[in-house]
């Protein structure tokens, strides 16, 4: 009798099952019989039985195994088991594959979770943590295998995406679409994707990309895109249209867009691919409805108000709290403004050959810059400067304060006030994923990257990891932990590595974890294993830290 490992591949997946088996003969003719599948046990159940059948002869040398016995400091394996078990649970190991570059790709997901660096950070990150032996993979790796992965997943990103929606909604694909974009600025000037355009972040003198993110009605991220970085927002439209059409199965779909996204140019086209909109319409837009009937300023309240005029319907409200805000800011504009005007008088009271004209222009410039100069007017009588405040055209600029309008051509037996209302605001959710990724804990700049297709990659790598970030915010939100910390406190926990080398037995085992480390894994519903087999494989950077780095 003795244990045997079988070794089958099945669509490309190499499966290993141990087996107890034992020689006979029949008639002369030495034969072979399974007498049992030891799958379903342990890995120190298995190694135990091997031990035993080996030594059956002479159990007494099975007590020196003590003496060959080497306990040894191993990887992190908290943080990534974590990662990788909601990565397998959110659809995205089956949306990547378990191919090699699968592999390579999720590892990058779960780097990015962890640490926000570039290709080599990652690889250095995988000598640290259980890389290797918690995804399986075959042979080391090097930054240079990452950077060839970015290629892959640019590639493939369609079908990534794709398979992504299936796992997560099987046979449900989403009738309602929010989207909006964003521009991420660039330290360099060498990507292939950098251009200048409006930039949200305010960083004069930077060119950028700008990324466009399509989430489903419950705000999960289910594509993204990247455009050159004077690309305008309704430009990004087509594509979106387009991948939800063809991609995604998708049928009638309505889109939700900002105010800035879906114009009539967008509406006319997504009429002809059947769908429908929900947006909002800008101040100038109500003023001139108001001033043509359709709508009036009473209609606006703290109670959702709609209106029907041509087949749209206008859902109208008014946010106090909005209205108190921007009152508020203009309250501040105005006592800013008497700064500068009290500054501009001392300094003219103190030079005596200081141009009156010019300090007029810079204080005129200022007020225009602020925009309050619709109500303020500013005076000079001398070498005095004042103002004055025109009532009613403070009235007027402040009548729509907290005012906005909804617009969308949804039939109301489809979608009520209140529906349409809330999937606008919805978009918030979007605007919530774009802060995690891009100044939050995925942080997708700075890039590190020139080649188109790489920073496509990079930018998928980022939404896939945001898929799985917010899910660990979910669960941890009772915790009053972020999701940073979470990993943080995971990454404490690791392995010791146990090592027989007489034996052949080199395996992982997990201790049991600390109060807080299992109460973070239980909020997940994540169980580690007792032990699983090292590879014995260890990764190596190409490139060497330099000599100032390790000074400092």
């Amino acid at each position: 009798m003795y244990l045997t490992w079988s070794t089958s591949k099945i669509k490309g997946k190499i499966y290993k099952c141990p087996l107890l088996r034992e020689s006979y003969r029949e008639n002369g003719i030495s034969k072979k019989r399974t007498i049992a599948n030891l799958s379903h046990g342990s890995i120190e159940e298995i190694t135990a039985i091997d031990l035993a059948l080996k030594h059956k002869d002479d159990l007494t040398t099975l007590i020196s195994l003590d003496n060959d016995l080497q306990l040894q400091e191993g990887q992190s394996i908290g943080a990534v088991w974590t990662l990788y078990s909601m990565a397998k649970r959110l659809g995205v190991e089956k949306a990547l594959t378990t191919s090699r570059q699968g592999k390579l790709a999720l590892w990058q997901v779960i780097a990015r979770a962890l640490d926000q660096g570039s290709r080599l950070s990652a690889v250095r990150l995988a000598q640290f943590h259980a890389a290797i032996d918690i995804l399986g993979l075959d042979k080391k790796f090097d930054e240079d295998d990452l950077y060839a992965n970015l290629d892959w997943l640019a590639k493939n990103q369609a079908q990534i995406e794709t398979r992504l929606l299936e796992a997560r909604r099987p046979g449900d694909p989403p009738q309602l679409f929010l989207y909006d974009v964003t521009s991420s600025y660039l330290e360099g000037t060498k990507n292939e994707w950098s251009d200048w355009g409006y930039n949200r972040d305010k960083k004069k003198g930077k060119q950028q990309i700008v990324i466009g993110l399509l989430c489903d009605e419950k705000g999960e991220p289910v594509s993204v895109q990247v455009f050159p970085g004077n690309t305008q927002d309704t430009k990004t439209f087509h594509d979106q249209i387009h991948k939800v059409s063809t991609c995604f199965g998708a049928g009638a779909v309505t889109f939700v867009g900002d105010r800035g996204m879906i114009k009539s140019p967008q509406i006319k086209e997504l009429q002809e691919y059947g769908g429908h909109y929900i947006t909002a319409i800008t101040r100038a837009q109500i003023e001139t409805l108001i001033t043509s009937g359709v709508l009036q300023l009473s209609f606006f309240d703290e109670q959702l108000c709609e209106v029907e005029a041509e087949g749209i319907r206008y859902i109208l409200h008014r946010n106090p709290k909005r209205a108190l805000e921007i009152e508020a800011s203009r309250d501040e504009k105005l006592s800013s403004m008497k700064r500068w005007i009290t500054k501009a008088n001392t300094y003219l009271a103190e030079h005596g050959k200081a141009i009156v004209e010019a300090a007029r222009k810079k204080l005129q410039a200022r007020i225009s810059h602020l925009k309050i100069n619709t109500w303020l007017k500013l005076r000079v009588e001398g070498r005095v400067f004042d103002f004055e405040i025109d009532s009613e055209a403070l009235t007027e600029a402040s009548r729509l304060d907290g005012c906005y309008a909804i617009k969308t051509d949804l039939p109301p037996e489809s979608a009520s006030t209140d529906m349409v209302h809330s999937r606008y605001k919805d978009l918030a959710m979007v605007e919530e994923d774009f802060r995690m990724s891009k100044t939050g804990h995925l942080q997708v700049r700075p890039v590190f990257l020139r080649n188109a297709q790489r920073t496509e990659g990079h930018v998928l790598v980022v939404m896939l990891a945001s898929v799985i970030l917010r899910e660990l915010r979910r669960g941890w939100s009772g915790l009053d932990v972020t999701a940073q910390e979470g990993l943080d406190q995971l990454s404490t926990l690791c392995s010791q590595r146990l090592l027989v080398p007489h034996r052949k037995i080199d395996l992982h085992k997990i201790p049991e974890p600390r109060e807080m480390s299992r109460r973070l894994l239980m909020a997940l519903d994540v169980n580690l294993p007792p032990a699983f087999p090292s590879r014995g494989i260890a990764v190596v950077t190409k490139k060497k830290l330099p000599s100032r780095r390790i000074r400092v």
